[in-house]
Formats: structure tokens, sequence, C-alpha cells
């Protein structure tokens, strides 16, 4: 039996597809908002400046695993909007229940 030798070594570059990539850059920026996050955590006194902090990174994280992840970035701005209002007003009314509650000075 003869035995067939390839002598070439060709190196094949592997391309990624595009959602990869788009997967990869959002998991790099959650990662950052959550290196950010954990830093603020140990270093920042506790008070009402470090919880609004927390409070606005996880929204953003939110948006960008709703956007991504849920692929609400590609769709009609209306449905956006239809989504993002209530989500708002109901952020506001925790808050006024809360401030009214005595719970936040």
């Amino acid at each position: 039996m003869a035995s067939h030798v390839h002598s070439s070594h060709t190196e094949e570059k592997v391309i990624l597809p595009p959602q990869t990539k788009a997967i990869w850059n959002t998991f790099i920026i959650l990662l950052v908002l959550t290196v950010i996050e954990f830093i603020i955590a140990f270093v920042m006194p506790a008070n009402h400046l470090r919880v609004a902090i927390f409070a606005g990174m996880t929204i953003v994280k939110a948006f960008f695993i709703v956007g991504e992840f849920m692929h609400l970035k590609h769709e009609v701005k209306t449905l956006i909007w239809a989504i993002l209002i209530p989500v708002v007003f109901v952020a506001w009314l925790l808050t006024a229940l809360i401030y009214e509650g005595g719970h936040l000075y």
C-alpha cells in the first residue's frame, strides 16, 4: 500500500461570521462595564451617588443585552419607543414611591 504524504503545509485563516464579531464586541463592552462597577463598588464609599452610578450602568447594560441578544436594535423605531417609554415611567413610579415612602432622602 502506498502512503499519501502531503508535503505542502498551507495555513487556513479562520474568518468569523459578522454575528460572532458583534457578540464578542457586546461581550467586551459588558465586561468593561462590569469591571468598572466592581472598581466603583470597592473604591467609592456607600452613598447616593454610588447607587445612581450603579443604576445608570445597569440600564446601559440592559440596553446592550436587549438590543443585541433580543435583536431589538434591528427593529422599527416605533416598537423600540413602545417598549422604552413604559420602562421609563415604571422607573419614575418606583423612584417616586420610594421617595414618598421615606426610604430615599
